[in-house]
């Protein structure tokens, strides 16, 4: 039996064919183009999976189910999507339009969601009971796996963990709100905190690597320097290890995970940034006596999305 999962990203549609054992058979993507509307896109995705479908000579019959991940949140009960902002959806109807061209079952869940049911079910979280993703990239994103199946709540707006207010009356994010623990862990953070402090320290290393244009800071720059012990770099690394265990501490005392996974572009820091992490989160520990959470890095890298959404099917 195969499923088919589908990764909606705001650049790139990418689909994929996968079976039992969680292993991608095959994939192939398209642009997203999202200002041509939904339907367009849906039937993006469609062609994608009928093309796999063909040039690997399997009959729809073999397919269990498809699986989406979405840049928002959906309902599974009506099939519906209820908001994704960045593609400009609302109260798509997902499964509805999937359906015209693929007679399967039609799933979907928050894109950082099937990430996190990707590492449970085929990467480092493999076998565990309960994990928690995190997603460190342009944003922040998260992922509750329990018993092997996602978590979003009553109301499938659970698990956004980056918009936990974490600094009262913080910075503003682009949520409206302020203080969410996005605007201090994620990459874009981390490029807003550094150019603020070079500013102040134009003999730093760091405002010398960038040649005085601040705009040409990005995240691994910052850390590259910090890694190489640059004073400024270094402040601000220490932050950002800082805000991560923080949240970390509170997802352990609120869930107590059996493990806790680091995911997206800023975890490629790898090591660095996982040992400087596993050193600060005893920091806020409650019960010191008492095991918490395990913090491993994401494995599957870009995979995870096609992996994760295709998944979602397991539990039909």
């Amino acid at each position: 039996m195969y499923y088919i999962g589908v990764d909606l990203g705001g650049t790139n549609i990418a689909v994929g064919l996968v079976d039992e054992s969680g292993k991608i058979i095959a994939e192939n993507s398209t642009p997203t183009l999202w200002r041509r509307g939904y339907a367009a896109m849906i039937r993006d995705m469609a062609d994608c999976a009928n093309k796999l479908l063909s040039e690997n000579e399997i009959a729809l019959y073999d397919v269990k189910a498809v699986g989406i991940g979405i840049p928002g949140i959906g309902d599974n009960k009506t099939g519906r999507v209820i908001y994704c902002p960045n593609i400009d959806w609302h109260d798509v109807p997902l499964r509805e339009e999937m359906q015209k061209y693929l007679n399967l079952p039609v799933m979907m869940d928050n894109d950082a969601t099937v990430a996190g049911l990707a590492e449970n079910f085929a990467g480092i979280s493999a076998g565990c009971e309960s994990s928690v993703f995190l997603t460190l990239g342009t944003g922040v994103g998260g992922g509750i796996i329990l018993g092997g199946k996602p978590w979003s709540g009553k109301h499938n707006v659970g698990s956004e963990i980056g918009h936990m207010i974490i600094e009262i009356d913080g910075d503003t994010c682009n949520c409206g709100k302020q203080g969410c623990l996005e605007r201090y862990t994620s990459a874009t953070a981390i490029d807003r905190m550094a150019r603020q402090l070079a500013q102040g320290h134009k003999d730093s290393a760091l405002y010398q690597a960038c040649g005085g244009d601040l705009n040409r800071i990005n995240a691994k720059m910052v850390f590259d320097m910090a890694k190489d012990g640059d004073t400024i770099a270094m402040r601000v690394f220490r932050r950002y290890v800082k805000y991560l265990s923080i949240v970390i501490s509170n997802v352990i005392m609120m869930l107590d995970p059996e493990m806790i996974v680091l995911g997206g572009g800023v975890s490629k820091c790898g090591d660095f940034l996982l040992n400087a992490v596993r050193e600060e989160v005893p920091k806020y520990i409650l019960y010191k006596d008492v095991p918490y959470s395990r913090i491993e890095l994401a494995r599957l890298g870009n995979d995870a999305g096609i992996i994760g959404a295709a998944m979602l099917g397991k539990n039909i």
